[in-house]
């Protein structure tokens, strides 16, 4: 199996990765440039290519976004940075007596200094009314799945959780792509 670097500083996502993928992945934390766009293919393909550069070893990078209908999109990929920098209910008041919509969306990329691949997972849903959930890693306490009543962060541990996890980051996609490359070895 072709071995890949995922460039993260978040052990769990790692592991996570390498249950689903069936294989060991290593990982390893670099921090990188991140460009200001609100194309979020953009952003992973400047991200890939500068870790490949780094590492010189085929490496796997990977960023979400989380669109807001009601505010053309924003807050997307500077999600993070809301997250950061505002307590989660005041993320949500944003949207009081306005649509709640939204699109939660995640693209991996790969490059092998040959190859650069991206995959785009998304999920549509709404943004809750107030968070909900105490087990939750980025935005999963705001966002609600479109066809559940509980945000993400309430699903946690179901069979449900798994489920819109799996749509919303595209490691079905990330998969087959890898075990494709072996084909060619």
């Amino acid at each position: 199996m072709k071995k890949i670097i995922f460039i993260t500083g978040n052990a769990r996502k790692a592991e996570y990765l390498e249950n689903f993928l069936g294989f060991p992945v290593k990982h390893q934390k670099i921090d990188l440039d991140e460009i200001q766009s609100l194309d979020l293919r953009k952003i992973v393909e400047h991200k890939v290519k500068q870790a490949y550069e780094i590492v010189k070893k085929p490496v796997l990078v990977e960023d979400v976004s989380l669109e807001f209908e009601a505010l053309g999109g924003l807050p997307g990929p500077f999600i993070r940075f809301f997250i950061e920098k505002m307590p989660l209910e005041k993320i949500c008041s944003m949207l009081d007596g306005r649509n709640r919509k939204a699109v939660a969306k995640c693209v991996y990329g790969y490059c092998d200094g040959k190859i650069l691949k991206l995959f785009e997972g998304k999920l549509d849903g709404k943004i809750a009314e107030r968070p909900e959930g105490d087990r939750c890693y980025g935005f999963d306490s705001l966002f609600i799945p479109k066809g559940y009543a509980a945000t993400r962060a309430s699903l946690y541990g179901s069979e449900d959780d798994k489920k819109t996890y799996l749509k919303f980051k595209p490691l079905a996609k990330v998969k087959k792509f890898l075990i494709s490359l072996q084909e060619y070895e």
